[in-house]
Order: C-alpha cells, then structure tokens, then sequence
C-alpha cells in the first residue's frame, strides 16, 4: 500500500522544486539566516500566495508593528487589508502589548508580550477564528533573548499547537552573520525542517543563496542554490547551484 504525502505548496518560484513538490503538511520549519537575508520576505511571500488561492493565514509579529507589516508586504503588491476584512488573514501583534491609536484597532493583541499563556491563547484565536492553513512567526529569536529559559519549552508547545490545529508553519530565527547554526539552542530539534537563507561576500559583492537543511516526510534537494529578491518577492535559481570560495 502506498503512502501520498499531503503536500502545501509554497507557490515561491524555485521553492517547490527544491522540496519535491512542496512541504509536508503540518510541518513547522524554521526560516533560519542572518540579517537582511529575505527570511521575512520568503515567510510572507509564503502566506501571501496562500491567500490568494483561498488559504487563510496568520503572521504573528513579534518584532514589528502590525502597521509596518502591512505596508513591508504592500511594497511588493501584497495586499492584505482585503483579506483581513473577510476573515481570511489576522495579524497576531505581539509587539505593541496594545500601546499606541494604531495597536488599540489591531483585532488581536498580546497584552503582556513576556506572557508565552498569553501569546500562545492568542495565536491558537486567531487560527481557528479564521481557520488558518498557514502561519509565520517572526520571530521565534525573540523568544530566546527575552526568555532563554523557557523559549525552548515554548517552541515546542508552538509546535504541538499549530500542527494540532493543522497548520504548516513557518518560524523565523535570526542567527549572527558569523554563527553556522540555526539559531537557539532546540530550535532545530524541535522543528520538522530548516531552510537557511545566507548572504555571502564573494569578489566584492553580495550574493544571496538558499539551501533545504532539513525537511521531515520527503526527499529533498541537497545542494545551496542562490536567489534574488525582486519587486514582486523571491525567486530561487532551482537549475542553477550556488558556488563560493566563501562556503
């Protein structure tokens, strides 16, 4: 008797290519990388193609305000408001704790942001209010600098929750420019894949590349790849494999 994998595509171009036709559902996979290497913009390209194909999703933002969110995705046509109104896509703000006129008309609010209860009741609302099928967290590296006793734990029990509630998730994690790993100690553990994204000096420029670490329930490509951010998100060179002195 054969086995099919249940797959969610992420509809990024290159991407799918890479995870043999797209990633096993209910997958928590980290989105790891230095600064500036696009792991917010691939996270939101990722919900925003979901949307527009009848997935509700949900960002939780643990590192902007609500509004900055809305407008970082318009920049490249991705516009949300319309989908907010229908109950199809929520931010979740785990930024404000509700301080400001613009947080107080955010729908969903982490009143006390050190309170893991708290933001885990209000990510598990926002899930089943709009019947999410996919959800970012940005970022899961919060967690470890305000919390480094207990992000561990609460990562897990992140997991347990979105994937109970079926969703397949994507959690950022910010590694230092140097640091090979992946960000906190048992993120990688905890999570079903890891997808680094890198920004390397080579002959004087920079060149982005992207490579599948791990990615529990399917075969995946093994090979570093480079990629470009364009006006209207990423697109990864799947036929192309990236090459430095650097790596």
């Amino acid at each position: 008797m054969s086995f099919t994998i249940e797959r969610v595509k992420t509809w990024i171009p290159g991407l799918d290519e890479l995870l043999n036709g797209g990633i096993p559902k209910r997958n928590v996979v980290i989105i790891t990388g230095g600064p500036g290497t696009g792991k917010t913009i691939l996270s939101q390209h990722f919900l925003y193609n979901g949307l527009v194909r009848g997935e509700a999703s949900v960002y939780v933002s643990l590192e902007e305000h609500p509004v900055q969110v809305r407008r970082a995705m318009a920049t490249f046509g991705w516009d949300v408001k319309k989908f907010e109104e229908e109950g199809k896509f929520a931010i979740v703000d785990a930024f404000t704790s509700g301080i400001g006129e613009a947080a107080k008309r955010e729908k969903y609010v982490v009143k006390s942001v050190d309170d893991v209860g708290e933001l885990i009741d209000v990510i598990r609302m926002a899930i089943k209010e709009t019947n999410a099928q996919r959800v970012v967290i940005d970022s899961v590296s919060t967690l470890y600098m305000t919390k480094p006793a207990i992000a561990r734990n609460t990562v897990m029990q992140l997991k347990r929750i979105l994937s109970g509630l079926g969703t397949t998730s994507f959690l950022i994690s910010q590694v230092s420019v140097t640091e090979r790993g992946f960000g906190g100690p048992g993120v990688e553990h905890a999570a079903d894949g890891i997808i680094r994204l890198d920004l390397d000096e080579y002959d004087g420029q920079l060149l982005r590349s992207i490579i599948v670490w791990k990615m529990r329930g399917t075969a995946h490509d093994m090979r570093r790849h480079p990629f470009d951010i364009t006006d209207k998100g990423i697109i990864i060179y799947h036929d192309k494999v990236f090459k430095s002195h650097v790596m």
